[in-house]
């Protein structure tokens, strides 16, 4: 079993600082943004499709291009190719995979090469794909988590070249420094290991940290764990909880009070609840880079304390290479 400190998941969690450093000083990373950005400034509507942590990468990202000025939507990989947009070759479509392999990722990236659509590949080093944005080789761990944050920077400096107000060239370079205090700080200490389950919940975009916190817990520690909008959360979602399960409420953004609220309320019934903030000056799209870093450690806390191996998370049957290539292009 894996011991604490022992796993490539706290180093890749550690890489992290460094890793976002070389991509802001990266002379290749800037030219391919550079290239990106200039295919982009064409088109008009953008698509930002991913799968999995990808996907609320795109999330993320989608918002960071409106914030641009640019009509950005994020879809899955599997919709974009399965129940795909009205599209036309006007449009551009960002993909985003992590390992360079995801079935429908690719899928959706040729399909929108073959429309003659303009096709922005955000992925790993090394792949020899064309119209990339590259950040970091593949991880050797199977609870990604340098390649997230590296994603959702490269997303913010391709926003930052297209016009982005609040994501610019300045607060990028505040990034690292964040990270590197998530790290030496998380503030996820005191959060219990749940009896049955962890329901992390924010606001705005904090949701979609919560979900990707959520999908670190259960790969790394193989805890049940959901992340929610906490106003979907309070509309039913919470009804099953109870003093064996514990919430991590997320007020980061929370800026009418409804996620603290929430905790309250969970807390009055007998549920355990932590409440869990932001500090960094970042914007909140950027702010949500070491908010996820905090995550990734308490992520891997869970699985240093239930003596389980974070860095093999897809086994048995779930590895079956035929499952996996469902969806594949047929080229």
């Amino acid at each position: 079993m894996a011991q604490e400190g022992s796993t490539q998941l706290e180093a890749q969690i550690r890489s992290q600082p460094e890793a976002l450093e070389h991509m802001l000083i990266s002379g290749t990373v800037k030219a391919q943004v550079h290239a990106a950005a200039e295919a982009l400034h064409r088109v008009r509507r953008i698509w930002v499709v991913g799968t999995g942590t990808s996907q609320h990468a795109a999330f993320l990202g989608a918002a960071m291009l409106q914030d641009a000025g640019r009509s950005a939507h994020a879809v899955s990989s599997m919709q974009f190719v399965k129940n795909a947009p009205i599209v036309n070759q006007a449009d551009g479509v960002v993909v985003i995979t992590h390992t360079g392999e995801t079935a429908y990722a690719l899928s959706a990236r040729a399909l929108a090469v073959l429309a003659g659509m303009q096709t922005i590949t955000i992925t790993r080093q090394g792949l020899g794909m064309n119209d990339v944005i590259e950040t970091v080789p593949k991880e050797p761990s199977e609870t990604y988590t340098v390649s997230y944050t590296t994603t959702l920077l490269a997303l913010g400096m391709l926003a930052s070249a297209m016009g982005a107000d609040s994501v610019n060239e300045d607060v990028l370079e505040l990034v690292p420094g964040t990270v590197s205090e998530a790290i030496d700080e998380p503030g996820t200490e005191d959060i219990p290991l749940p009896r049955r389950s962890v329901q992390l919940i924010g606001a705005g975009q904090a949701a979609i940290s919560a979900r990707e916190g959520a999908l670190k817990i259960r790969e790394a520690a193989r805890v049940l764990a959901e992340g929610y909008d906490v106003e979907f959360f309070l509309h039913g979602s919470a009804v099953p909880l109870g003093a064996q399960d514990h919430i991590v409420a997320i007020t980061h953004g929370d800026d009418d009070g409804l996620v603290r609220g929430v905790g309250t309320a969970a807390a009055a019934e007998g549920i355990g609840v932590s409440f869990l903030d932001e500090p960094s000056p970042l914007p909140p799209l950027l702010a949500q880079i070491p908010l996820t870093v905090r995550l990734q450690l308490l992520a891997a806390r869970f699985a240093a304390e239930r003596e389980q191996n974070p860095d093999v998370v897809i086994t048995g049957k779930w590895d079956d290479p035929e499952l996996w290539s469902i969806g594949a292009p047929s080229y």
